[in-house]
């Protein structure tokens, strides 16, 4: 029976029951593994796929289960299990890649990069972050020029997650004039002649996630790859964000309740002074904290999806979810590392794992300032 019965129903907890059972079989056993390796096996995607895990939320017809953001939210949540941030942005940079094609793609551009890569196939990644630019969308600097019957595409892309063995990129480049009228959205080929990618980028946090620097010097691309009409891309880039920015949610919330759930357990077995640390007055107002925070950034960002699932306009409160999740999961993940003492500083403890990793939570997608000035704009000031 689900703990949230406003929003999940029995098909959304059988569906949860069987993504848990994968992430036990197929990811625990071997998850600090590939966070050290910084990687995990290609064929996890077609296992993923074979268990149901990649097609939530898309077209039937292209092999996915239908629109369901519950459902989403659920194998989200249950992927977020494995304790690693990075192996959850990894298998799912599908999720912030395939909604363009999917929605404003051709029949053709559905069929080549959708159909595949839902079957865990091919590994799609989303290119838009520039060196030069970060946040600033509107200011990107990669240039595709039209010749003939194709684009040629000069320019980089940075911090790209699945970079390295991507298939293929979802790819921001500027076709028009300056500023965000000019931009487009074209899929390119990860085997194009002029495409390279730089060694994997070292990070702070998300090891098993491979992340990427790509370059494009005169990449030739069919001008049949772009994905809706010319210099519309930024509306696509938009819209697609605050799918992106509900999944960063639901990543925060469920680090949150990781480390909320290791530091109830340390708390009831470690012994400090003669007593539990669960029997102290200090670490039990310590995990009150922690649990009212998180359950009160839970609902919200229930409450949140339910908006969107009903099509009703959320870019305010989808904002407003981001930045409080990612507040209270710096809040919990900082006193779970706190409440574990010198072995939440330690790699062989998931705490610190989860302190590392969540770091970025607050940074992709739309920093929280960036996030803070999209929720000022709603408010009509």
């Amino acid at each position: 029976m689900s703990l949230y019965p406003s929003y999940f129903n029995e098909t959304h907890e059988i569906a949860r029951h069987s993504a848990r059972q994968f992430v036990t079989r197929e990811v625990l056993p071997h998850i600090n593994d590939w966070e050290e390796t910084g990687t995990f096996p290609r064929e996890i995607y077609e296992k993923a796929a074979n268990a149901g895990l990649l097609g939530v939320g898309y077209p039937e017809a292209l092999g996915g289960t239908g629109e369901d953001i519950f459902l989403k939210i659920a194998m989200t949540e249950e992927i977020m299990r494995s304790g690693s941030g990075g192996f959850a942005a990894s298998l799912g940079s599908l999720d912030i890649a395939l909604p363009p094609i999917v929605k404003w793609g051709s029949d053709d551009l559905r069929q080549r990069y959708a159909v595949p890569t839902l079957q865990g196939k091919m590994i799609a990644a989303l290119a838009i972050t520039e060196p030069s630019g970060g946040s600033d969308v509107a200011g990107l600097k990669t240039r595709a020029e039209r010749v003939g019957d194709d684009y040629v595409v000069n320019g980089s892309k940075i911090y790209i997650t699945s970079g390295i063995r991507a298939d293929f990129y979802v790819t921001a480049v500027r076709t028009g004039g300056p500023g965000y009228a000019g931009i487009s959205l074209l899929v390119i080929d990860r085997n194009a002649p002029g495409v390279s990618t730089g060694k994997p980028l070292r990070k702070m946090g998300w090891w098993a996630s491979d992340t990427a620097e790509v370059f494009f010097d005169d990449v030739k691309v069919p001008a049949s790859n772009l994905i809706g009409s010319e210099n519309a891309g930024f509306l696509l880039i938009m819209s697609n964000f605050q799918m992106e920015r509900l999944n960063l949610s639901i990543m925060a919330n469920m680090t949150s309740t990781l480390a909320l759930e290791e530091s109830l357990r340390w708390a009831k077995e470690r012994e400090a002074f003669g007593k539990h640390l669960g029997r102290m007055p200090i670490i039990r107002h310590k995990l009150a904290d922690m649990a009212t925070r998180l359950e009160a950034s839970r609902e919200f960002t229930y409450r949140v999806a339910a908006r969107m699932s009903e099509g009703i306009p959320s870019l305010k409160e989808v904002s407003m979810a981001k930045n409080f999740a990612t507040q209270v999961s710096d809040f919990v993940t900082t006193e779970a590392v706190q409440i574990f003492g010198g072995m939440g500083y330690m790699r062989e403890s998931l705490v610190e794992r989860l302190y590392r990793d969540n770091r970025i939570l607050s940074i992709g997608g739309g920093t929280y300032e960036i996030m803070n000035e999209v929720i000022a704009k709603q408010l009509d000031l």
